[in-house]
C-alpha cells in the first residue's frame, strides 16, 4: 500500500496542479496528512484512509460535473494500478458520501472514510478554511456579502450545488454545521478550535461591515 500512496500522491499533484478553485492539489495533501493523523488517534487502517483521502475530490462534480458522480477517474486510476474490483467499489462507495452537497449528513460507512470525511470538512475550517471559501466564491462569481440576500437555515443540493447565495452566507450555511457533523473524538478536537476561529472571523466581519472598527 506503502508504493500505492507514493503513486497517489504524484497522480493527484499533476491531476490538481492547475486548479485555483480551492480544491488544488494542496488542499487534498492537507487532508491526506490530517487523515493519516486522525487515522493514528482513531486506531484506523493507514492505507485506506490514505487512498480514500487522496482521491476524495478527482471525480467531484463540483470541478468535474455530473459525470463525477460515476468515479470514472477513480477507477481508471486504480484499475491501472491493479486494485481489485471489490476495493474499488469500497473506495468509491466512500468517497461518494464525503461531500457535503446540501445539509451534509451523508456519512461514509467504514471509520476510514469518516477519517477522511473528517478531514475533509476541517479544511473548510480555520484560517486556510476561511481562505478557501473566498477563493472559491471568486471562482465561481459569487458576491462576498449583501444584507438582500437572505441567508438560509437550510441548503438543498440542488441549491448547493447551484452555488447560490453569498460567501458569507456560506459560512452560516455550511461551514458553522460542520462541527456538529464530525465523526471521531480527534476530528472533533480539531474541528472545534477552526470553528471558534471562523466565529471570531465572522464578528470581525460585520463589525467592520457596520462601521464600528
Amino acid at each position: 500500500m506503502e508504493g500505492l500512496i507514493d503513486k497517489t500522491l504524484k497522480y493527484v499533484k499533476d491531476y490538481f496542479q492547475n486548479d485555483a478553485s480551492g480544491h488544488d492539489f494542496y488542499h487534498t495533501f492537507r487532508v491526506y496528512k490530517l487523515a493519516i493523523n486522525i487515522a493514528k488517534q482513531e486506531n484506523a487502517d493507514i492505507g485506506l484512509t490514505a487512498i480514500i483521502a487522496l482521491l476524495h475530490d478527482v471525480d467531484d462534480c463540483k470541478l468535474v460535473g455530473k459525470d463525477g458522480e460515476l468515479f470514472k477517474n477513480v477507477r481508471k486510476y486504480l484499475t491501472s494500478n491493479n486494485i481489485d474490483n471489490a476495493t474499488i467499489d469500497l473506495i468509491c462507495s466512500e468517497i461518494s458520501k464525503i461531500s457535503f452537497k446540501g445539509d451534509g449528513k451523508k456519512c461514509p460507512e467504514t471509520l476510514e472514510g469518516k477519517i477522511a470525511q473528517d478531514a475533509d470538512r476541517i479544511d473548510d475550517l480555520g484560517a486556510i478554511g476561511i481562505a478557501r471559501t473566498f477563493t472559491y466564491g471568486g471562482s465561481i462569481g459569487r458576491m462576498i456579502y449583501s444584507p438582500e440576500v437572505a441567508i438560509r437555515e437550510t441548503v438543498s443540493e440542488a441549491d448547493y450545488l447551484n452555488n447560490s447565495g453569498t460567501t458569507i452566507g456560506h459560512f452560516y450555511e455550511k461551514k458553522l454545521k460542520l462541527l456538529d457533523l464530525i465523526n471521531t473524538e480527534e476530528g472533533k478536537r480539531i474541528a472545534l478550535t477552526r470553528t471558534n476561529y471562523v466565529k471570531e472571523y465572522l464578528k470581525e466581519f460585520f463589525d467592520e461591515w457596520e462601521g464600528k472598527k
